[in-house]
Formats: C-alpha cells, structure tokens, sequence
C-alpha cells in the first residue's frame, strides 16, 4: 500500500494499492485518512506527513504479517503452562472501537488531569462498559473478567471504587459531551425526542439516601431509585436522571429537559411521552418558545364532554378521505381489520402564568385489530382469574392491573347478614366497563400537524422501551447492590453509556440483527493464543461476525494472526 498526497495549501491524504482487473494494472483507495489540518487536530500531531507515512508503515507491516504459512507443532505428552491465561475476548474491540469515536479516552483523561489522580479513568470506565454489555456482573466480576479481554486492566480493584465517586460528579459532563461528538459519527435526529421513567431495586429491605419505598414497576417489595431517560428520534440514548424511588415521575422532565437546553444546546424540538407523564405542568412547559408535545392520553381520564366524543361512534374518517364512517356499523372483516379510523377535535385553553394561548389537539383513533387485541388479552385474564377463585384466599389478593381484578366477592346474604362462606364470581360490570374503551387510543399534542404525523411520531416511542428493556435483561442493570448515592448514579452512567455504543453499534449495522444475537455472538468471540506463533478464532463465523468484521475495518478471523497483526487490530479499534 502507498500513499497519496493532494497537491493543495491543506492537502488530502489516501492509502492507495495496486490491483489487477481483466489483466490491466490499476489503483483504488483504500482508505481516506482526510486534510492535513484534520489529521493533526484528530490525532494530536504537529506533521501530518510523518503521520501518514508512519501509519502507511504499519499497515504494510500488518499486511506482511498476515500472509505466511506457519507450522506449530504439539505434543500428545506435554501439559499447558501452569497459570498461564490462553483464551481472550476480542468481541469488546467492536465496542471498543465506538468509545473510542466517541473521544471517551479524552473526556476520561481531561477528568484525571482537573481533579489530579493518577490511576487510569479510561481503563477503568471502558472495562466497566465492555464488562456492562458482555458480563453483566458485579465490579467485584467486573474486574476478574475484564482480564480475560485480549488487553489486560490497568488498574487495581479498589481504584474502581474510586472511580465511581469522580464518574458521578462529572455525569453532566460526560453526558453532554457524548451527544456532541455522537453527531460526528452517526446521524442524531434531535428534532423530536422522547422521554419514558422506569425503577431498579435493590436487594435491601430498609431505606437510604435516594433508594425509596415508591410504586415498583416490577412489583417487587424493595426500595428502588427512579431512572429518567431521553432518546432521540433515531433511537439513540441523549440523557438520563437518576432520581429517589417515592418521587412522583412527572416531576423527573422538567429538570432533565432544562439540563439539555442548558448543556447540549438544543431549543427547538418535540417532547413525545406517555399518559404517565403529561401532567397538565409538563404540557404547559413545552407550550412555550419552539417546544411542543406530543403524549398519549387515557380517555377513561378525560372530562365526560371529551370522553363520550370519543367513544361516539359517529363521525369517523379514514386517512387521505373526507367520507364518515359509524364505527359501531362495521363489519369484522379483513379490510376492516386493516383500516385505522380517526378523528380529532380542538381543546381550547390559555396559560395565565405567561399570558398565551394553551389549545391542544385531541386525536383518537380507532382500529378493529386493536379491539381485538384487546379482547384477547382480557380473554386471557379472565381464565387466570377463574383459577384463582379455586383458592379464595389468593382470590382476595388483588392489584389495579392484576387478573383478579375481574373477580366480585360477595361477603354478605341478600338480607344483609354475613354469610358462612363468601361467594366468589366473575364481575360482568367490570368488563364491560373495560370492554367500552376496546380498539380506542387518544394522543393530545399542541403541534399543528395532520393526524397520521402524529401518530407516526407517536408510535416511535417503543424504542425507548425497548432500551429500557435491554438494560434490565441484556445488561443485567438490576437488581443493584452499590449502597452510596454517588456509586448508584456511577452505576447506572455505565448502563447509559454502554446502552449507546451498543445502539450505534447497531445502527451501523443497519439494525439487520437482534440485541440477543450480537451480544451473543461478541461474547463468544474468542481467542486462543497459541505458543509464540498469535492467536487462533476460537469461535464460529457466520453472517453476522463479518458484519462486524466489515463495519468496523478489520478482522479477527483469519484462522492465525501473529502478535503484530493482533496489536495493529488493537491499534485500529482505537482508530490509530
């Protein structure tokens, strides 16, 4: 490989090789490494020259390095090396690869130099990512499993206790940080942003600092802290607040979205949530400036005026027609079951603290599949709840959302007298209280859009929720067992960061493959070093491992790489 060398006051540089096509000699680029003024600024040099001829050096001697047959020989008498590690993970270089786009080693090292401590931040909050995403497990774990990466820790197990106090004290800072140089790598779509809460327990039984008793998502008996989450529109994590487990969710937006317009400088954009966060303060927040709002609305909550238009039968349209349709007419058909019925209505109003109008949209739709759906998920309830009246007791154990909603105990005789055995039944007036809302879903927005945009925006929102989910199965980010308030918040910085490399890192991929299948498949990327000769693929190829392989620029799966060509994979994974 050679290089090229434009001819202008702020050349361009290109690693170029010669190739043969239909028996003629040519030339193709290889890579474009950028301008001279871009080369010293990305990485650090006065010379952009020396620079690129150093690394067309190495790629040259990587490339000698690769091809060669060698021959290793084994004996059937001689043990393996007492102590000696063979095996290594090289699936964390893909992640690897991506913190360090991101410019994690100079936010990390910028850290160390303001608050003046020598052990390496960078070594500890990486291995801590990598670890978060490949082996979920305690930082005890955390620490003995990030010596199986092909590079080793470069710091002491107490150092990382260290590090979570200074990790939280600069989560402003590494949050903003990220978004900004994130838009340099991938595409952020900031223009409409969504916000969801969720809770983690913990594994305690009492009280302290931010871990409270509050409404656990996951019904479990444990204090638990509140984690506030912002992701843009492509899907990928901009912010997070970590806030006590009793504090009332709706009062989380507010504060983050003020710390974004402060820190990440964005104004304009759409904040789009779900029914339990539009408290009339959080829609009249975003009423104001170039913020709007889009979030889903629980018609059963609405005043009877707006209620009984929605469930009005009458009055119907479709998308893209003036025609009006009686939805209590329509036949259970195929071509039904695909139509999706709307209608909207203005909601006018006037926000007195800053003296503007406050006028909402209502659009309610309306879909027979949905119904359906439903009706199926209620149908199954219904049979939990008549197993449970086989044992009374369980029976009278019920929550809001819970099957045994639907069962009625009658305690008391027609004559008002107690009577010797109580009388469990299905409730008909429940369902058919629940049965009156089946195939209706309502959104309020201030924004002046058709229906059908709304709704597309609107329907983004399970990304979000599937983040949320990624965090506590594919992460492992709960139960958490740190105790100190700041360590919990160094906590779950980890889970955010680690939760945005792996969304760019499948975005890049064209979001062909599950969460499941690469976190699988990086996990069982490993090495096996053999004798002086390098390292052997101990794993299987497939699809998805040249995928990775042909995203990030280089490649682990020849079937020997010699030490030099492991250390310029290593090398390229940081992007030198």
């Amino acid at each position: 490989m050679r290089l090229m060398k434009g001819k202008s006051k702020d050349p361009t540089y290109h690693v170029i090789k010669d190739v043969r096509r239909n028996g003629k000699r040519s030339s193709e680029i290889v890579e474009n490494l950028g301008h001279a003024d871009e080369i010293c600024k990305k990485y650090n040099v006065t010379d952009a020259d020396a620079w690129a001829k150093e690394y067309i050096r190495k790629l040259n001697e990587d490339e000698a390095a690769k091809d060669h047959n060698v021959l290793i020989n084994f004996k059937t008498d001689a043990s393996i090396p007492m102590d000696k590690q063979l095996s290594f993970n090289v699936g964390y270089l893909f992640l690897q690869r991506i913190y360090y786009q991101l410019g994690l080693p100079t936010i990390c090292n910028k850290i160390r130099k303001e608050n003046g401590f020598t052990y390496d931040l960078d070594s500890i909050l990486s291995r801590m990512i990598y670890g978060r995403i490949l082996y979920p497990s305690s930082k005890l774990s955390c620490y003995e499993q990030s010596r199986g990466l092909m590079e080793p820790p470069k710091f002491e197990l107490h150092q990382i206790y260290w590090a979570l106090s200074v990790i939280s004290e600069n989560s402003d800072l590494i949050q903003a940080e990220l978004y900004k140089r994130s838009k340099k790598i991938i595409k952020r779509s900031t223009g409409v942003l969504f916000y969801d809460c969720t809770n983690f327990f913990f594994e305690l039984e009492e009280e302290s600092g931010i871990k409270k008793y509050g409404v656990s998502k996951e019904h479990r008996p444990n204090p638990i802290v509140q984690m506030g989450l912002f992701m843009d529109k492509s899907g990928i994590p901009l912010a997070f607040c970590i806030n006590p487990g009793n504090q009332n969710e709706t009062l989380s937006l507010k504060p983050l979205e003020q710390q974004i317009m402060r820190d990440f400088e964005l104004s304009k954009f759409v904040i789009c949530t779900d029914a339990g966060l539009s408290s009339d303060a959080n829609r009249r927040f975003n009423n104001y400036s170039e913020r709007s709002f889009i979030t889903t609305q629980s018609i059963k909550m609405l005043k009877t005026e707006f209620k009984e238009w929605c469930l009005d039968p009458t009055g119907w349209q479709l998308e893209g027609s003036t025609k009006t349709y009686d939805i209590s007419k329509l036949e259970d058909t195929e071509e039904n079951r695909n139509r999706i019925f709307y209608k909207q209505r203005l909601i006018e109003g006037w926000d007195e603290e800053r003296d503007i109008a406050f006028d909402q949209t209502l659009i309610v739709t309306y879909s027979l599949k949905y119904r359906l759906y439903q009706r199926n998920i209620r149908k199954g309830q219904i049979d939990r709840a008549m197993r449970y009246m086989e044992k009374p007791y369980n029976a009278d154990r019920r929550s809001q959302l819970d099957a045994k909603r639907f069962i009625k105990k009658t305690a008391f005789t027609n004559d008002g007298e107690i009577a010797e055995k109580a009388l469990y039944e299905i409730d008909q007036d429940i369902i058919a209280k629940e049965e009156k809302y089946d195939g209706f879903y309502a959104v309020c927005t201030n924004l002046d859009e058709d229906p059908w945009t709304i709704a597309k925006i609107n329907h983004d929102r399970w990304e979000i929720e599937e983040s949320f989910r990624i965090m506590k199965s594919e992460f492992e980010a709960r139960p958490v067992y740190l105790q100190r308030d700041d360590r919990i918040e160094a906590h779950f910085l980890t889970c955010f960061v680690s939760l945005m490399i792996y969304r760019i890192l499948e975005k890049q991929m064209g979001e062909k493959y599950t969460c499941e299948e690469i976190i699988k498949t990086l996990r069982s990327m490993d090495m096996r070093e053999v004798k002086d000769e390098g390292y052997i693929p101990c794993y299987t190829r497939t699809e998805l491992t040249d995928a990775l392989h042909e995203n990030s620029g280089f490649r682990t799966d020849y079937e020997l790489l010699t030490r030099k060509s492991m250390a310029g994979v290593i090398r390229r994974s940081k992007g030198l």
